[in-house]
């Protein structure tokens, strides 16, 4: 049985709150039951790794939980969230502007690596 998921954050759009609930959730509830989590943030939801910008954002109108809550939620099960280097390019950040949950930059080797050279992988994409 694989220990370890990988939840791929490249389609999910945070123009679209919507989107955002369920790969964080479920990053929530992998860890909780004590699987390795890493999420990646790659693409638009890069952007859900600098500071200010999921705090601004709801999955459902009128809620009281951001997306940032969501995260930091994941991130106190155990779940790992990780940016990935070109988004700092295309969203003019730095590491000093990326929330403290974010783990720390990868590029896209490291996704690659995970996936093909670890047979106790699993892998999501949203």
């Amino acid at each position: 049985m694989a220990s370890k998921l990988v939840i791929v954050m490249a389609n999910t759009d945070p123009r679209h709150g919507e989107e955002l609930g369920a790969p964080i959730f479920q990053a929530s509830v992998a860890a909780a039951m004590e699987y390795e989590v890493e999420v990646i943030c790659t693409a638009t939801s890069g952007i859900l790794m600098k500071k200010g910008v999921a705090e601004k954002l709801v999955v459902k109108p009128g809620s009281t939980k951001t997306v940032y809550d969501f995260i930091k939620d994941a991130h106190e099960a155990g779940a790992k969230f990780y940016c990935c280097s070109p988004n700092l390019d295309l969203f003019d950040m730095t590491k000093d502007d990326l929330i403290p949950e974010c783990e720390g930059i990868v590029g896209g080797a490291h996704l690659i690596e995970s996936i093909m050279e670890d047979d106790e992988v699993r892998v999501l994409t949203y």
